[in-house]
């Protein structure tokens, strides 16, 4: 495939695993390092056994995230960095949590678990050990904790002729989402180089998709089988791919690059 052409249409950071994205016009990247800001905190469940003082990697589901509870679709937060505060509103109320203050942390914590009906005997707890990231893949390698992910627009838009529905790219919760690669293209291109300008991606691995993309982003309802989906028309259950920066930069909402 000649080299393509691509164009950067969103840029989100989701600061706490499993909660709402931040949407960024504009962010700095460095090589080698993730996505500024992303997943460095998280609420752990009851008996997860993560340990702050010694991180280590975890499956996903020690962790509340959509994977299990399709009702975090249905909060929308903010968190600010700098004073750890946490902004959370179920559409009838809004509350804010100084995660700083170790009995608002834990307040925050119980309204999850009341709020989400969460199954654990204790409600989860807010955990953080930067530089450690709670992605999905860094169960894989040191390298894949900081890897960014990728979703390509046309991809998405020709599951939804497939499958004769919506889907909303907000279900695939991506750092990075182009637009101008022709569908699955990032697919085949695992060791291949995406650039925009100074900064420079090479692409690690696809996206293995799992149930928390059957969650409808606007509803928190789980409305479409997208893993099964995937396969039964594809022939497996990728969607989106992974990339370590290679060179850093800015990257900014309109900018364009090419897969080369």
């Amino acid at each position: 495939m000649p080299d393509a052409h691509v164009t950067i249409k969103e840029l989100n950071r989701y600061p706490v695993k499993g909660l709402s994205a931040e949407r960024l016009k504009t962010v700095t990247l460095n090589a080698g390092e993730g996505f500024p800001g992303d997943r460095l905190f998280g609420f752990a469940r009851f008996n997860s056994g993560f340990d702050p003082k010694d991180p280590k990697p975890l499956p996903k589901d020690r962790f509340v995230v959509l994977l299990k509870v399709a009702g975090l679709a249905g909060l929308k937060t903010a968190f600010d960095d700098e004073n750890e505060a946490l902004d959370v509103s179920d559409g009838q109320s809004r509350k804010t949590f100084d995660m700083r203050d170790p009995a608002q942390a834990e307040a925050a914590a119980r309204f999850l678990h009341d709020h989400l009906a969460l199954p654990d005997a204790e409600p989860p707890t807010f955990v953080s050990s930067a530089p450690h990231r709670f992605t999905d893949v860094s169960v894989v390698s040191p390298q894949m904790m900081n890897a960014i992910s990728v979703l390509n627009l046309n991809s998405v838009r020709d599951m939804e002729k497939r499958i004769g529905t919506g889907l909303h790219p907000d279900r695939f919760r991506a750092n990075v989402v182009i637009d101008g690669l022709p569908p699955y293209a990032e697919l085949d291109a695992v060791d291949r180089t995406l650039a925009f300008g100074d900064v420079t991606f090479r692409i690690l691995s696809r996206t293995k998709r799992c149930a928390a993309t059957e969650v409808n982003p606007k509803t928190a309802e789980r409305d479409v089988k997208v893993p099964y989906l995937l396969r039964k028309e594809l022939g497996h259950m990728d969607m989106g791919v992974y990339v370590e920066v290679i060179a850093g930069g800015v990257l900014n909402i309109g900018k364009t690059g090419t897969l080369l």
